[in-house]
């Protein structure tokens, strides 16, 4: 009988990832660390892409005398949800301040969610392409990562007889990212009611991750926030990590909606969860209302590099038969079709090795066939434009 490493037996087996570097991050790692200037197009932090809004204004928020006194509440301070509130009420929508919990980040909020709607080994259904985060975030919190199909024919829509043939017993929610990262697809209303259906017939709640809800490129784009919806019990998660640009200021929301017996079930529990950390700091808290006052400036700044970096890629691929941009709603990423004459992975050390350009591949945001890169377009715009142009003098 083989007996496990010594050392594996300290920790848990849910932390037995892959710790090892992958080829293309060391590879980056190494050509960092020769001092070697890299056009970084998978930079999605605003704090490294020279934004003006970043000031000693912001700054001056989290000074307040407030900031002395320790108010837990396990939903967050009102103050800070009834800003939140107003927020959704810009947008046209209801959102009651006492439905709203505050974390201190959408990652937290996730696990929130899934200890209070998962046993150990039960199914939270996702999509895919999507983000890489949520198999780690799954497999801290004991839970199953099951797949559901996005499809791409013109625009990206879900599949719904795929979202249907993963089903099964131990599936508790299906979760959908609105807009998704990276393929930019809103739900549309009439793949709500069909959702809708699904999960009022298998007893299933609905968690709808609205980060980048903000960021539209197609003004008349059929976008719905679920922050209302009260057909199923849903909840509905944003962030001042995207609608604000702030990031390290960590603060983020879960709404509760849905039928009032399972809201208020929902609720409950949720509170004893949120109560047990209690993360969301006060000074920011505090600041939030000054912060929400600054979104439009914030906003339209970020709104600006975005829309000039797509226009530029779209522009630049007019003509250009051998990558193919596909479509997208809303959000910071765009992707990339290109040839499958090579890998992904040889794709992208190729534009690293020989062009100093960092994409991501597809594949690192599981798209289940090759071949794609996908861009940020957060960069600055000089920076953004000198990589694509490399890219595309590779192509």
């Amino acid at each position: 009988m083989k007996l496990p490493h010594p050392m594996l037996s300290y920790f848990s087996q849910r932390t037995n990832w892959p710790l090892s570097s992958n080829l293309i991050t060391s590879t980056l790692e190494k050509l960092r660390q020769d001092k070697a200037p890299i056009l970084d197009l998978t930079e999605s932090n605003p704090t490294h892409c020279g934004f003006h809004y970043f000031n000693k204004e912001l700054l001056l928020s989290l000074t307040k005398k407030e900031n002395l006194e320790y108010q837990p509440h396990p939903q967050g301070l009102l103050q800070a949800r009834e800003e939140i509130s107003r927020y959704y009420e810009k947008k046209g929508m209801d959102v009651a301040a006492d439905r709203i919990f505050l974390t201190a980040s959408t990652s937290e909020a996730y696990s929130h969610l899934f200890r209070l709607l998962a046993n150990p080994r039960e199914e939270i259904l996702f999509p895919q392409p999507s983000y890489p985060l949520f198999q780690f975030l799954a497999d801290i919190n004991d839970v199953q990562l099951s797949q559901y199909q996005l499809q791409y024919k013109d625009e990206w829509t879900i599949d719904i007889e795929s979202l249907k043939n993963n089903l099964n017993p131990s599936t508790k929610a299906v979760v959908l990212v609105n807009p998704n990262n990276p393929t930019g697809s809103f739900v549309k209303e009439k793949e709500l009611v069909i959702l809708n259906g699904i999960c009022k017939e298998n007893n299933l709640s609905m968690i709808s991750d609205e980060v980048f809800a903000d960021f539209i490129f197609k003004k008349n784009s059929q976008t719905r926030s679920l922050g209302g919806n009260g057909e199923v019990l849903t909840f509905t998660l944003g962030g001042i990590s995207k609608a604000l640009g702030l990031p390290q200021m960590k603060l983020a929301w879960i709404i509760v909606s849905g039928p009032q017996p399972l809201v208020e079930a929902a609720q409950a529990r949720l509170e004893i969860i949120a109560d047990t950390y209690l993360s969301v700091n006060t000074p920011t808290q505090n600041a939030l209302a000054d912060w929400f006052s600054l979104k439009g400036e914030i906003q339209e700044e970020i709104g600006a590099r975005l829309e000039e970096n797509l226009e530029f890629l779209k522009k630049e691929l007019k003509d250009f038969n051998t990558a193919q941009l596909f479509n997208t709603e809303g959000g910071w990423y765009v992707i990339l079709k290109i040839p499958a004459t090579k890998t992904e992975e040889e794709w992208v050390l190729e534009f690293l090795k020989e062009y100093r350009v960092f994409v991501h591949p597809g594949y690192f945001f599981d798209f289940p066939e090759e071949a794609h890169v996908v861009l940020s377009l957060l960069p600055a715009p000089q920076i953004f434009k000198d990589g694509v142009r490399r890219i595309l003098r590779i192509l």
